[in-house]
């Protein structure tokens, strides 16, 4: 419907915002995570942390990552919905950077953080999902497969594990993502001048009132298909390039 209507590039809206966000956002929440990981490794006199403190490091990493790298979550969400929304109520940006300068224009430098406790929530729940889940699953099928993981786990490890963490990243942080994306894109409504939520609260209230606890899973197919691929390419690319730089660097 969307190729019909708009053309192909409406499936690429707000790509900008996208790389954008990656660059800020997911180099933050995956450094930071990796540091903290193997700090705490360190402190625990070089013996695997348990998944509690796994899942420390990964709610840390993740809700920091998310201070630095709202605005730009913001931006793509807005572009995504103009896409999307009638004619008439369009916003009409014109890239990402546009989107920027006019919501601080427009709506005050505080609306490059709207939405920011669920984002951070959502932050938390996808670092557990997708990092904390899959060190734990690591260690797990590498076991399973008689791995000894000497200077690094087998293809098999990495594939298994990451196809688990990708499944746990989609079902821990999509409730959480649809309060965000409605509390980011949501306008004042015409004849009241309210906006629909006041809070994250109320949108989880809401939606809890009127969808049921269905509401928060919405669209976990198409999520799923979205972070699944993007966890088990991440994932997959940190474990070859960490490899590669030891035998380089150490």
């Amino acid at each position: 419907t969307m190729v019909k209507k708009d053309g192909i590039t409406s499936v690429y809206k707000g790509v900008d915002a996208a790389i954008g966000r990656q660059l800020v956002y997911g180099t933050a929440r995956i450094g930071l995570h990796r540091t903290f990981s193997d700090k705490l490794v360190e402190m625990n006199n070089g013996k695997p942390i348990n998944f509690a403190v796994k899942t420390l490091s990964g709610m840390a990493s993740g809700s920091i990552a998310v201070c630095i790298g709202t605005p730009f979550d913001i931006a793509l969400v807005r572009l995504q919905s103009d896409s999307m929304a009638p004619l008439e109520e369009r916003r009409n940006y014109k890239n990402v950077f546009d989107a920027l300068i006019r919501t601080t224009k427009e709506e005050g430098f505080g609306a490059l953080y709207k939405g920011l406790g669920p984002n951070i929530l959502r932050g938390m729940s996808m670092n557990v999902g997708m990092l904390a889940c899959y060190d734990q699953a690591k260690e797990i099928v590498a076991k399973i497969l008689n791995d000894p993981m000497e200077g690094g786990p087998r293809l098999t490890t990495k594939l298994g594990s990451s196809a688990v963490a990708g499944f746990t990243a989609a079902l821990f942080s999509l409730p959480f993502d649809v309060m965000k994306s409605r509390l980011m894109a949501m306008k004042p409504n015409p004849d009241t001048g309210k906006m629909p939520y006041s809070g994250i609260a109320d949108c989880a209230i809401k939606i809890m009132k009127t969808e049921g606890p269905t509401g928060f899973f919405a669209g976990f197919s198409a999520y799923y298909g979205r972070c699944a691929p993007h966890a088990m390419i991440i994932l997959l690319s940190i474990e070859s390039i960490t490899q590669g730089y030891k035998k380089a660097f150490y």
